[in-house]
């Protein structure tokens, strides 16, 4: 659970094995790991056999890491290599392991 006691949802989409993509879920996989100590669900949809699902969204490109819930939606952009912003998005900014 959160800090305010909230499960959080999280959908990544990656595009198959593409480079970015591959990082993308490492680097989120190995955030997780080490800071998040909470409730969460993470979905990763490839949007190559999935575009629809993308598309309902409004994701047009990937990587891209929704945090659906608690609200409000966020958006992130990128391998997710910067630790600070996917931390800042999960909420956990400032948090140490």
């Amino acid at each position: 659970m959160t800090q305010k006691g909230k499960a959080v949802l999280l959908r990544l989409y990656v595009a198959g094995e593409a480079p970015n993509s591959v990082r993308a879920i490492a680097n989120l996989q190995a955030i997780l790991r080490k800071y998040w100590k909470g409730d969460h669900e993470l979905e990763i949809v490839n949007i190559i056999e999935e575009p629809s699902h993308a598309l309902n969204d409004g994701v047009l490109v990937t990587p891209c890491l929704l945090r659906l819930s608690p609200p409000p939606v966020v958006t992130l952009i990128g391998d997710l290599s910067e630790e600070d912003k996917v931390l800042a998005v999960l909420g956990l900014k400032g948090n140490t392991p």
